[in-house]
């Protein structure tokens, strides 16, 4: 009877063991098995920082096509594009035969994102990012989609200890810069930045102050505007310092050259989608904006 109980009572260790293992093996493969059987295989990404977050999760091989903004990293810029994510057209979509659509807010026009829609693919839009928690929910729920829950949580982790670091710059910084971002455009006035705009909020990150931001939105620029905001440093990008024709052609419009920054030529000019959007490289932007305004 002993010798019963005693073998019965191996067999039951040994199998709570063996289903405990189980379970372990279960947790460690959950996100193979939701790649696997729950993801879907067929993704176009539109919105260059939602791409660069599918990349950052170690999932691009689910990836057939992105948007004409999705060129970082460097593969990105080699995958099969859509258009621009403002002027999609659904017959290039469809062609491709997705069966999963990661979209922005800005995708559209509306009839063509309906147009997808109707066809029974799935299409799962992501709110434009207006904070770090933006950015880190977004993060997280492209894991969650994309089996990647895991890799989403260690990759949040690791910005909010950047983000940390960067706080640290900044308290121990005294006195903060007047920024001024020139969004440059073809014909017309150029544009500038004020209050809820993405250069709004990243100059704010990095622990400066938007010279304009009493002005909501972007507006167009006019010479008596820019010498009362008195930027010391003034902020574009790297296309839109292209199009006017460098640092001394963008001196040369109307007021810029009036201005503090003007006269000491303190003109930067960083990478659109790094400054601008919000995606897992959000604070090191802001970290390279905060070193350029402080030097």
């Amino acid at each position: 009877m002993i010798l019963a109980l005693s073998r019965g009572l191996s067999l039951l260790l040994a199998t709570l063991f063996l289903l405990d293992t189980s379970q372990n093996a279960f947790a460690a493969d959950e996100e193979a098995s939701l790649v696997n059987e729950a993801v879907a295989s067929r993704v176009i990404s539109i919105g260059g920082a939602l791409t660069e977050t599918i990349y950052a999760l170690g999932r691009e091989e689910v990836l057939i096509a992105s948007d004409i903004t999705s060129y970082f990293p460097e593969a990105a810029a080699s995958l099969p594009k859509v258009g621009y994510q403002r002027a999609l057209s659904s017959e290039g979509i469809l062609s491709l035969k997705p069966d999963l659509i990661l979209a922005s807010e800005e995708a559209g026009p509306l009839s063509v994102v309906q147009q997808i829609q109707s066809t029974g693919i799935r299409w799962v839009t992501l709110p434009t990012p207006e904070s770090l928690d933006d950015v880190y929910q977004n993060i997280e729920q492209l894991g969650a989609i994309l089996g990647a829950r895991n890799k989403a949580n260690s990759l949040v982790e690791d910005i909010k200890k950047q983000a940390s670091v960067l706080q640290q710059h900044i308290n121990h910084q005294e006195g903060s810069s007047r920024i001024l971002f020139v969004l440059q455009h073809t014909g017309g006035a150029p544009m500038v930045a004020g209050s809820n705009t993405s250069a709004h909020r990243i100059i704010e990150l990095a622990g400066a102050r938007n010279a304009l931001e009493e002005v909501e939105g972007y507006k167009p620029m006019t010479p008596e505007a820019v010498v009362q905001a008195r930027p010391d440093l003034i902020l574009t990008t790297r296309m839109g310092l292209d199009q006017v024709g460098g640092v001394e052609a963008m001196l040369g419009i109307p007021g810029l050259a009036l201005t503090p920054a003007g006269r000491q030529q303190r003109v930067v000019a960083m990478d659109s989608l790094l400054l601008l959007g919000f995606g897992p490289r959000t604070v090191s932007a802001a970290e390279q904006l905060h070193q350029h305004w402080i030097n």
